[in-house]
């Protein structure tokens, strides 16, 4: 016999357990509520507690965009497939905003502010009367200027509110059998270009190609690193190995895809690794 959600829950640690009940209390006192849903865990995590704690009276909504993966949107539906809660697509329109195209350390920012304003606007079209995003706990302690657009805009962010860390998150994912449970984070594909370099078109879709094919070789995770003509290779460490082995095909197929050279970063992957440059100044 398959076991009920809350006997699935009752298995979890009780200081998470408690985690889990203070969101869905979170949530209900909205009332009604639009979640931004990336197709990440975190919001994904987000939208089937909202779904959970308020049914009908909440909406995911995913902005498709040439700066997000491919699989994000295919994977935020069958979330909500498996869920049960509504979903809505809309465009994405990052490469009109000159502030977000011109990559400066604040173009999460710009990009966020565009993202959780046209959410609010829409959310108040539709009788919907908070919107809220995926920000978690630790997000606090990394460079993160889109919570600060959150603030500004009125979005919530139920997870830090209550105090979620991602491995929290990802625990209770797992539990809830939501598709998205081990997707490796996922931030847009515009956190590859350093600051100063154009986000073009072009530069986005170069880094999507080269990701995608070395998740296809099963590497997990990866970062593809634009550094204009040279492609820096982020991988886990103890796979670092594995891909110098294999640095003929590799370097073939990134100049395939249209870089010069092909570097393999030592460290080892690690998310948000162009903001090490913010650090050092």
């Amino acid at each position: 016999m398959e076991m009920t959600l809350d006997s699935r829950i009752a298995q979890l640690e009780p200081a998470l357990q408690a985690k889990w009940q203070a969101l869905l209390e979170n949530l209900r006192a909205l009332g009604s509520v639009m979640v931004a849903f990336s197709g990440g865990v975190d919001s994904g995590l987000l939208a089937a507690a909202a779904y959970y704690a308020l049914g009908k009276n909440m909406l995911a909504v995913t902005f498709q965009s040439d700066v997000e993966e491919d699989e994000s949107w295919e994977l935020a539906q069958a979330t909500a497939r498996k869920v049960g809660f509504p979903i809505l697509g809309m465009p994405g329109g990052e490469f009109e905003n000159p502030n977000f195209v011109a990559n400066t350390p604040q173009r999460c920012y710009f990009c966020k502010k565009d993202t959780f304003t046209g959410l609010d606007k829409l959310a108040k079209e539709r009788g919907f009367a908070f919107t809220a995003e995926g920000t978690n706990a630790d997000d606090k302690n990394d460079y993160r200027p889109g919570m600060r657009a959150a603030d500004e805009v009125g979005t919530r962010s139920p997870l830090a509110e209550v105090g979620l860390v991602k491995s929290e998150i990802r625990a209770l994912a797992r539990t809830l059998d939501l598709p998205v449970w081990d997707r490796p984070s996922s931030p847009c594909l515009a956190s590859r270009i350093p600051y100063g370099i154009t986000v073009t078109r072009e530069n986005v879709s170069m880094v999507a190609a080269g990701e995608k094919y070395l998740r296809g070789l099963g590497f997990t995770p990866v970062r593809v690193r634009f550094e204009r003509a040279t492609a820096r290779l982020e991988v886990a460490p103890d796979q670092i190995v594995r891909l110098a082995e294999m640095h003929a095909e590799v370097s073939a197929k990134f100049k395939e895809i249209g870089f010069t050279y092909v570097a393999v970063d030592l460290t080892g992957f690690r998310s948000g690794s162009l903001n090490e440059v913010l650090k050092q100044k």
